[in-house]
């Protein structure tokens, strides 16, 4: 597809709900105003801004807390869903033996786990790490297993053939070929992060978008807190755009859809 083509076809994807949004606002804004709705229970989106941009230094100051924290769990729970992954792939009795045990550990709900591990390990960062990794690790595990199964067995026979030992068959055609999978899981974990650090710092945290959100709840200050949630909307699409470039730039191989 040529540059032109690409771009009429990112337009055509975006226009529709970037219309549908500011149609939603602006319904929002007349509601509000129309029905005097009080601003401690629903504020207008043009109070929200307004309120927001009041408090950007501090609004950004915890913005920075948070991205640190999810960026640091959520390369840690990738690799370790990438590591479990090619760990049961490549033991089949492991398996067996432990993948009901990760469908499992997502019954627990994280808001009540998060509890113990502050009990466990402190209020510092470890428990907090330890949250965006439950979050993340397990889209990420069950998509690269998928994508690892998934490979061409006439490939692999022909490889076989050839001579080819375990390690290489993995890393030159096993591995490459569960890339799609393995990055849809990886865009699925990038927007949990932000949800799995913003449930920490609700826990127990000092600084962030959480904390924040803690903060204006008990001042009622409802307009504050949309603000927050705009704050972790953008940064979930940010994530999941971020990694969408890198499976861009890593899957060249992988055919346009038109």
């Amino acid at each position: 597809m040529n540059p032109k083509g690409k771009s009429a076809s990112w337009w055509k994807s975006v226009w529709p709900p970037l219309v549908a949004v500011l149609f939603f606002l602006a319904a929002w804004q007349g509601a509000v105003s129309y029905l005097h709705v009080e601003s401690w229970l629903l504020p207008a989106p043009s109070l929200i801004v307004q309120e927001g941009m009041a408090q950007s230094a501090l609004l950004g100051a915890h913005t920075w807390a948070t991205v640190r924290l999810t960026l640091a769990g959520f390369a840690i729970g990738t690799a370790t869903g990438l590591w479990i992954a090619i760990v049961l792939h490549t033991i089949p009795f492991l398996k067996s033996a432990l993948y009901p045990l990760l469908i499992l550990s997502q019954n627990i709900p994280t808001i009540a786990l998060g509890p113990l591990l502050m009990v466990w390990f402190g209020f510092g960062v470890l428990p907090k790490l330890m949250v965006i990794t439950l979050v993340c690790f397990f889209p990420v595990a069950v998509a690269a297993m998928d994508g690892l199964t998934r490979t061409d067995r006439t490939m692999m026979s022909y490889m076989r053939m050839s001579g080819a030992g375990r390690m290489a068959i993995f890393m030159k055609l096993e591995l490459p070929h569960s890339l799609p999978q393995v990055f849809s899981g990886i865009k699925i974990a990038a927007t949990y992060s932000v949800m799995g650090a913003i449930i920490a710092e609700w826990i127990g945290a000092s600084e962030g978008i959480g904390y924040y959100m803690n903060l204006q709840k008990s001042a009622y200050r409802t307009d504050l807190i949309f603000a927050a949630i705009g704050i972790i909307v953008t940064l979930s699409l940010l994530m999941f755009i971020a990694i969408l470039l890198l499976e861009k730039w890593l899957v060249r191989w992988k055919p346009d859809q038109e």
